[in-house]
């Protein structure tokens, strides 16, 4: 089973990886990400690419929490709205990744991507197909 990801296994590497004080809970994380530099575009401010990453990273984890062994899930479609700009100086920034509804071959997912004040700076959906991974 070696590179299966369960909602179990998440939650172990985090807890021996994760200096964040946010542990996964079954379909939800929390992410902290602090802006750099390189991520900025020509105006300065930080790309749209990063926050999307940002996004799918944290949607995609929260998705993993819920499956069981032998199964993987995918991305199928994920969407992005920017909200206001990120800026090298916008400090640490929370990225948040649930689960709307878990069913047997879709797993339906919000993001959302805040400042230390709880400002919304960018918020997504994912859809995920859930799938047996065959040995």
């Amino acid at each position: 089973m070696r590179g299966w990801l369960t909602g179990a296994s998440v939650a172990q590497r985090w807890r021996r990886r994760s200096p964040s004080p946010c542990p996964p809970e079954a379909g939800k994380v929390e992410l902290r990400a602090t802006p750099e530099s390189r991520f900025c575009n020509l105006t300065n401010t930080v790309h749209g690419g990063w926050i999307m990453t940002m996004l799918d990273t944290a949607m995609a984890l929260a998705a993993q929490t819920t499956l069981s062994a032998g199964e993987i899930c995918p991305s199928h479609e994920t969407t992005a709205k920017f909200v206001r700009p990120i800026f090298i100086d916008s400090g640490v920034m929370h990225v948040i990744g649930h689960v709307v509804s878990r069913g047997r071959t879709v797993i339906t997912l919000e993001g959302r991507i805040e400042d230390a004040e709880g400002r919304l700076h960018a918020h997504g959906t994912s859809t995920c197909l859930v799938v047996s991974r065959k040995p």
